[in-house]
């Protein structure tokens, strides 16, 4: 059985971090894994999409319309924009954080109001604040770590697995205060 998981935000969030966290973690578990990343306008606050597929044999990194088992979204409106990639019986986890596009930032087109309450109607949505968390841990950039922890239960594998996956993955003067930030997303469930 394959397991589909999608990683959606804006450039700088760690989207593709946290692609290579949940690879490695697959990985260690004797897992074949497959990854890709679309950068899209990263550089420039725009959307960012990584897909990582896992199993005992995976033929093609990319996630089909429909197919996707997890989608982790670090930002509402990429939450709604990459929405139609989940299954029937999947999991949107959303970070409730609001980032503007620049067609908003210019004044072309207005956010849309209501994002997180029209993806409950239709989906299994988990929402979490992982950017004030983060700011409580004393860093918006464990953002990611936060919500990869929260979505680790949807994800699967045990706790410990995916400790020593952020403790070997993440920069070394950032261990601790990324596994602190993983907990703290991982007990919030």
């Amino acid at each position: 059985m394959i397991k589909n998981i999608m990683i959606v935000g804006v450039g700088g969030q760690g989207t593709l971090l946290t692609s290579r966290i949940i690879g490695k973690t697959a990985l260690a578990a004797g897992l074949e894994v497959k990854i890709s990343e679309v950068h899209g306008m990263a550089q420039r606050g725009g959307s960012v999409v990584t897909f990582v597929r896992y199993g005992e044999r995976v033929y093609e990194p990319v996630v089909e319309e429909g197919e996707a088992d997890v989608i982790i979204a670090f930002e509402r409106l990429e939450a709604q924009r990459y929405a139609h990639f989940l299954k029937k019986d999947g999991v949107l986890i959303v970070n409730d954080c609001r980032i503007d596009p620049m067609t908003v930032v210019i004044g072309a087109k207005q956010y849309p109001e209501g994002i997180i309450e029209t993806l409950k109607k239709k989906h299994s949505v988990y929402v979490i604040d992982g950017m004030q968390i983060a700011k409580d841990l004393g860093n918006s950039k464990v953002l990611n770590s936060v919500v990869l922890g929260y979505a680790a239960k949807h994800i699967g594998f045990d706790k410990e697995s995916w400790l020593e996956t952020v403790k070997a993955t993440v920069p070394p003067k950032t261990v601790d205060l990324n596994l602190k930030a993983f907990l703290e997303g991982y007990e919030g469930v």
